[in-house]
């Protein structure tokens, strides 16, 4: 009996309640717990009764099936959802599995389809409850550890690049898509997230808007697993490193809280070596919440005044922040040996010493930027592709020395 796999049946249509009751009486290893007649009542009813499965409707009077199955799967990640629908379309399909659920079936399915796609998901369920009481045995066993997120096991964290301006149109976008594709190898993947909530043009620059955004994720970052966020993740083969784009429409970006940002960073700590960051010039709360949580910030200037004069209001605001000197890596981008105020006059009037200098290639750049082909892909071997090399390498070289040092944050004050 206690291997039986426990069904909650969803569905406004009385009808269909019957003829899926009737149809799983006849299945010894399958027991109907309860049965729903709304969304809420879903909801409700996956608390108490705590099922194996959930067979749920999509459309249904007070809130739909797909709303329903995020919010069962948020409180309870071992229930397994299967989406029932009378429409086939593909954009259904999407929204319920992003939403959580573990099959979709055409109304009216086949009753052979039906009953193995139940026993599917029960087994899946089995094996969640399985693991999520191991984890907590062994997290009760260890006295201090936490637990990961989704069910992943703790391990070493990623370390999160914040690349900042505080002026606009300095190449930030330019410097985050391309440092990750430096940083990205076998042993150490690396994830580029788009902190520009509102204008964010990351997707662009490797060209490809309009996939999935920030908005598919953030929402449900408590309930994620590696498998649900490589679904949501843009994959750019080319590079290979994963890209979290920004929503597509600007009034968008107030979806997603400062909270649920950190959360995602944290998340994908746990999955990738570096986590990348493109951000505003503006300090949102978004942008202050990554560079309180980043382990390197690459502060980007260029040779021009304005760049300049908000780049020393940026390192009087981190002192007073109390962020760590050794934590900024100061980057003159787009530098022109022509111009006279050179990286190290910089330095030495910010009381900040300039790591790395990217030269200008305004050709490169912007052709690399209309193609969406990053010039760290086709364009390597030209300075700018050295420049972006040797930044990387600062960056690497910096964590190493912060890692090995074994200081805390205060003590590096």
């Amino acid at each position: 009996m206690a291997n039986k796999i426990r069904v909650l049946i969803v569905d406004d249509i009385a009808e269909t309640r019957e003829n899926v009751r009737k149809l799983l009486q006849f299945e010894s290893d399958v027991e109907v717990v309860g049965i729903g007649r709304t969304g809420m009542e879903g909801i409700q009813f996956a608390q108490e009764m705590n099922p194996d499965v959930v067979l749920m409707d999509i459309n249904m009077p007070d809130i739909d099936g797909i709303s329903a199955t995020e919010q069962i799967r948020q409180r309870s990640p071992h229930i397994q959802v299967v989406i029932l629908s009378v429409q086939g379309d593909q954009n259904y399909m999407r929204r319920a599995m992003l939403a959580g659920a573990r099959d979709f079936l055409t109304k009216p399915p086949m009753g052979d389809e039906l009953i193995s796609a139940i026993k599917r998901a029960g087994e899946m369920a089995h094996v969640e409850r399985e693991k999520s009481a191991k984890q907590q045995m062994a997290i009760s066993a260890m006295p201090g550890s936490a637990q990961g997120f989704g069910g992943l096991p703790a391990a070493p964290q990623g370390k999160i690049i914040v690349v900042y301006s505080p002026k606009g149109g300095t190449g930030c976008t330019t410097i985050a898509v391309n440092l990750s594709i430096a940083l990205n190898n076998e042993d150490t993947r690396a994830v580029l997230i788009d902190g520009n909530l509102q204008f964010g043009d990351v997707a662009i620059f490797v060209n490809e808007h309009g996939k999935n955004t920030i908005i598919d994720i953030a929402p449900r970052v408590d309930d994620l697993d590696a498998e649900i966020a490589d679904e949501i993740l843009i994959k750019h083969e080319a590079s290979g490193i994963r890209i979290l784009a920004a929503p597509q429409r600007p009034e968008m970006a107030e979806k997603v809280s400062p909270d649920q940002f950190v959360k995602v960073l944290q998340f994908m700590q746990r999955i990738y070596s570096y986590i990348v960051v493109d951000t505003s010039s503006i300090l949102t709360d978004v942008v202050l919440s990554a560079i309180d949580m980043s382990n390197v910030i690459v502060l980007v200037t260029t040779q021009e005044i304005p760049a300049i004069k908000n780049s020393r209001l940026i390192l009087d605001l981190l002192n007073t922040m109390s962020i760590d000197k050794e934590r900024i890596v100061f980057a003159m981008n787009r530098y022109d040996k022509r111009v006279a105020i050179t990286p190290e006059r910089v330095g030495e009037n910010l009381k900040h010493g300039i790591a790395a200098a990217i030269p200008f290639d305004e050709k490169t750049a912007v052709n690399a930027v209309n193609r969406g082909v990053p010039f760290m892909l086709d364009n390597k071997s030209q300075p700018i592709g050295k420049g972006i090399f040797a930044l990387a390498e600062i960056v690497r070289a910096r964590l190493n020395v912060m890692e090995s040092g074994d200081e805390s944050p205060a003590a590096r004050r």
